[in-house]
Formats: structure tokens, C-alpha cells, sequence
């Protein structure tokens, strides 16, 4: 009888772990569905802006 409580003790725990991966996995893939979103939706707004800076001012030199 130990052996079989033991045994469904480690899966409720293999269990509880996988579900707290899952979750972040799905933050994660939300975070990134959002970012992806926000920036399909400002392209065109940002592409409508003046540059602020050009090629030129952006570089820097090296020594």
C-alpha cells in the first residue's frame, strides 16, 4: 500500500510541475503574441514619423 501512495504522491508532483511549466510557457507565448501585435500596429503610425536622427548621426566611431 506504501508503494502505490508513493508512486501517485511523485505523479500529483510530476503533474504540478508540468502544469506551472505549461503556464509559463503560455505567458510567455501571449507576451509575445501581444508584443508582435503592438508592433504590426504601429508600423504604420511609426512609418508616417519623421526621422529623428539619420544614418549619419546614428554612427559612432571606433579607435
Amino acid at each position: 500500500m506504501v508503494g502505490i501512495e508513493t508512486d501517485v504522491r511523485e505523479i500529483k508532483e510530476s503533474i504540478r510541475e508540468l502544469t506551472e511549466k505549461i503556464d509559463l510557457l503560455l505567458d510567455e507565448r501571449e507576451s509575445m503574441a501581444m508584443m508582435k501585435l503592438s508592433e504590426q500596429s504601429l508600423s504604420a503610425f511609426l512609418a508616417e514619423e519623421p526621422d529623428l536622427y539619420t544614418i549619419k548621426d546614428v554612427r559612432v566611431v571606433y579607435r
